[in-house]
């Protein structure tokens, strides 16, 4: 956990945009742009995915990017590698500490078995990943691979297990990330009401980029 706050402020920015809360987000982020995703309210889990630009089926790869940082959370520091072993993002400022990489996106499948069956038609970010991928055009359902959850909180059981958790985020944190090279980002700002990773309440967040 390496908390680092940034020195850009959001009246500097070259573009804001509010995501409502449980809403689908697609943007492309051109490469030395920072991005900053801003948990507004607190405790809201933020599902991500991102892609090289010039070829979306280069895409952010977790085991990757787990094995070459030799832990399993996200920080300060720590490089999003994709699937051809290329640096999308560098994360340079964190107020959250630490952001999952295990959880998944929640979608009609795994609301299903975890909770209960009449739960498989609420909203999901699977849902939300595969409109935004869509409406683009460049995206569609094999697109859709693990993702980060930043400011979410499951922790690994002592048995190895995984549980989900109340978020360790607050209202104004955020986490901020360098474009090494120009990725599309597509987000889906968590609908999910089952679990505590919204605090059974999902809010909405900001995407602010700097050139």
């Amino acid at each position: 956990m390496t908390l680092i706050a940034s020195t850009k402020r959001p009246e500097d920015a070259s573009y804001r945009a509010v995501l409502p809360a449980g809403a689908p987000y697609l943007k492309e982020v051109k490469a030395g742009q920072t991005l900053r995703i801003h948990d507004l309210e607190g405790n809201q889990a933020v599902d991500t995915l991102f892609y090289a630009a010039a070829n979306p089926q280069e895409r952010y790869d977790p085991q990757r990017t787990l094995r070459r940082q030799g832990r399993v959370y996200l920080s300060t520091g720590s490089v999003l590698y994709s699937n051809l072993g290329n640096p999308l993002l560098t994360i340079v400022a964190d107020t959250c500490g630490r952001h999952d990489t295990l959880g998944g996106a929640c979608s009609q499948e795994s609301n299903t078995v975890r909770y209960a069956l009449d739960r498989r038609q609420m909203h999901s970010c699977r849902d939300n990943f595969l409109c935004a991928g869509g409406h683009d055009g460049r995206l569609g359902k094999r697109d859709i691979g693990a993702n980060i959850n930043f400011f979410m909180n499951v922790p690994v059981t002592a048995d190895g297990g995984l549980t989900f958790a109340d978020g360790i985020s607050g209202a104004g944190k955020y986490v901020e990330m360098r474009a090494e090279t120009d990725v599309i980002l597509l987000i889906s700002n968590c609908p999910q009401l089952n679990n505590p990773c919204n605090g059974w309440n999902p809010t909405p967040a900001e995407v602010l980029l700097w050139d």
